[in-house]
């Protein structure tokens, strides 16, 4: 069987499951009446599967029945009709059967020469010929065509399979929850748009999957709708990815109207053919550059359109890993990396990516140092690792930020499914403040978290270590690397090590703060979640095996194989020249110690504040100093925001239209009116006085001169008779007296 013509069925096998619950799933899970909303003022029953709420304290909350209460150990029985094992076998299944198909895929395609393959089904749009800014004659067209080469084969292998392990989880983490057949019918949706979007070969179909993705984020992050920050949330990440998305386009249009084409292949090779040279100041291309960049600050949550990524925490634990692992959040990294072509000759935008990657990193990471929300600290941590992702993209590196992107999916993913797990057995606690002392109650999600942890901070034989080294290394080495910029990383380096091992002290070591009614019903996951856990955690172990540093040499060339896997994609010259800097091999050294030293560093500390002198701790956290409460004020920005975009541009702009409305608008409606009015007015008085009044007039004047004639025009026989003798004897008497 040749899967190279057949991966158009890589995305459309989860539409199929997307489709079928979306259209019968009520059908295979009946919903008690329990999932409708409750009136305000009404919380969840106690026992309620409280992870199911995080934090859900609020009074917008879904009841539940007493048929899907919590059991004596806080969790319901684990029974499910046949129709609901259904749905969980089919959806994961849909996903492992696009990873099977993904994998074979490219199996068959590191056999082909060029490592490049594309599918085109059809045309979907196509428009007139249009003469571009080069003069030439280009017809707009858009295939609906799937691209398999070495950079969407990783990203298929990452979407598939670490989508695959987070929809195993969600079958134990949301089998008792209302609305089982929609949360997977979202979940499979997520993953087809995914897919649309890194198969495309054009960015109108990109674009497709990159605004599905945006709906499905809407619908997963608001999936307690009812809860009416949850609902908040989910339109905070819709309206600011459009904000995003709008840069995206003009981006596509204006790169149609120079290029004369949208096909990832053809856009490469006009930019490769020497037509364009490297910008050295700003021109039409950066211009392109930057407005597609636009586009990936918003799908990948830099500054400034970071705002809607730790709010989607309101969401289900598995949609969190799904949106920082797997999907939603690498599409900008994945855009960028594909738009590479165009980025190497733009070197002003490129260095905006870089600063943007820089500031956004090492800003979200001081905001995790002080987060209590255990998920909200791995959601900054996922701003932060995104950041790095920038960095190495913008000096050039495009295979580094795509392989910190792959290493990230196993540890992330992790990291968020573990948060759950522990979210879980503490029945829906998700402060850090309210734990502690939990490592021998749940020893699977310890240990696995603890493997995640480690793989962040950097630790050496880690799959982030490779990644994130590799990251500091192109950044002071690279042409286009800044020594201000890998120090910048460095610290971030300690950030990470720091906050992630803070919350590690917090939530598993030290004496229990857990409240007394949940301590007694704190129980392992079930071994549908931690199964996963512990895959992840052994590819948060081997994954970066794969593409080692060219300073071990001992080791062989086939632990260097990431590298040489995408080296077909990432041809330029500028890329070339960052992948292979490794001439001073002593200063590689120094900064790979370097990096090891402060991730150690940044651990030790956390130790000796949160497990040695918690009380120090303690004293910083409270009463709160100037810094900390700005930090766990998230730098007051989305105060700032809401101050400038909500209550100023949103509401006063609201206010100043409806002045403007009823002002201007309705003014000159209501003037236009009266205008009208008074009009008529004047044609009505002269219609009277004038037009009447002389209609009249001639009338009298006729009447008036009629009645001379009147007596002469009788009408009767015998006067015209009589008038007539009359007549002829005045005749004849005239004659006779003459």
């Amino acid at each position: 069987m040749n899967f190279l013509d057949l991966i158009w069925l890589i995305p459309l096998f989860p539409l199929i499951g997307a489709i079928v619950m979306l259209l019968f799933g009520k059908w295979l899970d009946p919903q008690p009446p329990s999932e409708f909303a409750a009136a305000p003022g009404i919380t969840p029953i106690a026992g309620g599967h409280g992870h199911h709420h995080d934090p859900r304290a609020s009074t917008d909350a879904v009841i539940q029945s007493d048929a899907h209460a919590h059991g004596s150990h806080g969790h319901l029985a684990h029974r499910s009709p046949a129709s609901k094992m259904l749905i969980s076998v089919l959806c994961p299944g849909m996903v492992l059967l696009s990873f099977f198909f993904s994998g074979m895929a490219i199996i068959q395609l590191a056999s082909l020469p060029e490592k490049v393959y594309e599918v085109v089904k059809f045309t979907w749009l196509a428009g007139l010929p249009f003469q571009t800014q080069t003069g030439q004659v280009a017809a707009f067209a858009a295939d609906w065509g799937f691209l398999l080469d070495p950079l969407s084969s990783v990203m298929i292998l990452v979407v598939t399979g670490v989508g695959f392990l987070i929809h195993a989880y969600s079958i134990g983490y949301m089998g008792h929850e209302g609305g089982y057949y929609r949360f997977f019918g979202y979940l499979n949706l997520f993953v087809f748009f995914m897919l649309m979007l890194v198969m495309a070969n054009n960015y109108v179909l990109m674009f497709v999957g990159w605004e599905g993705v945006g709906l499905c984020s809407y619908l997963l992050i608001g999936f307690y709708f009812h809860k009416k920050s949850a609902a908040d949330a989910g339109k905070k990440a819709f309206v600011v990815n459009r904000i995003g998305d709008a840069g995206f386009i003009l981006g596509m249009l204006l790169m149609f109207s120079v290029l004369g084409t949208v096909r990832f292949l053809d856009v490469n090779r006009v930019l490769q053919s020497g037509a364009f040279h490297p910008e050295m100041q700003f021109g039409v291309l950066s211009a392109m550059a930057l407005l597609l960049f636009i586009g990936a600050t918003g799908k990948s949550a830099q500054v400034p359109l970071y705002v809607w990524l730790p709010d989607a925490m309101e969401g289900p634990t598995p949609v969190s890993a799904l949106i920082h692992a797997a999907t939603m959040v690498t599409a900008g990294v994945y855009m960028v990396a594909r738009s590479h072509a165009l980025f190497s000759l733009t070197p002003e935008t490129s260095w905006i990516v870089t600063v943007v990657g820089a500031f956004t990193a090492i800003f979200a990471a001081s905001i995790a140092l002080v987060q209590n929300d255990i998920k909200r600290v791995l959601a900054y941590s996922t701003v932060s690792q995104l950041g790095y992702m920038f960095v190495a993209a913008g000096v050039g590196a495009y295979w580094v930020a795509i392989f910190h992107l792959y290493t990230h999916a196993f540890f992330k993913a992790l990291l968020f499914l573990g948060s759950g797990s522990v979210i879980h057995a503490l029945s829906g606690e998700q402060d850090m403040r309210k734990m502690g002392g939990l490592k021998d109650r749940v020893p699977i999600t310890y240990r696995t978290m603890w493997i995640g942890s480690l793989a962040i901070a950097g630790i050496p034989g880690l799959a982030g270590f490779f990644s994130k080294d590799e990251i500091l290394w192109q950044t002071w080495s690279a042409p286009m690397g800044s020594k201000a910029v890998y120090t910048i990383g460095l610290i971030t380096a300690f950030m990470t090590a720091f906050y992630m091992w803070r919350l590690m002290y917090l939530t598993f070591y030290g004496p229990s703060r857990v409240e007394p009614e949940v301590a007694s019903h704190i129980h392992e996951s079930p071994s549908t979640m931690t199964t996963p856990l512990m895959v992840l955690a052994a590819g948060s172990v081997l994954a970066g095996w794969i593409g080692v540093p060219k300073l071990w040499v001992a080791f062989p060339e086939a632990m260097r194989a990431f590298e040489r896997w995408l080296a077909p994609v990432f041809a330029s010259e500028e890329a070339h020249a960052a992948a292979g800097h490794h001439a001073d091999t002593t200063i590689e050294w120094l900064l790979m110690g370097l990096s090891v030293t402060v991730a150690l560093c940044g651990i030790g500390l956390a130790r000796y504040m949160f497990l040695r002198r918690p009380e120090l701790a303690a004293s910083i956290s409270g009463p709160p100093g100037p810094l900390y409460r700005v930090l766990l004020n998230k730098w007051y920005v989305d105060e700032i925001y809401s101050y400038l975009f909500v209550d100023g541009l949103g509401k006063g702009g609201g206010r100043v239209f409806s002045r403007f409305d009823s002002q201007v608008v309705d003014g000159g409606v209501n003037g236009a009116g009266w205008l009208t009015r008074f009009t008529s007015r004047v044609s009505m008085w002269w219609d009277t006085w004038i037009i009447d009044g002389a209609v009249r007039l001639s009338s009298f004047l006729v009447k008036m001169s009629s009645y001379p004639f009147r007596i002469l025009q009788t009408g009767s026989l015998q006067a015209y008779a009589f008038v007539f003798v009359a007549g002829v004897l005045v005749i004849f008497g005239y004659y006779l007296v003459r």
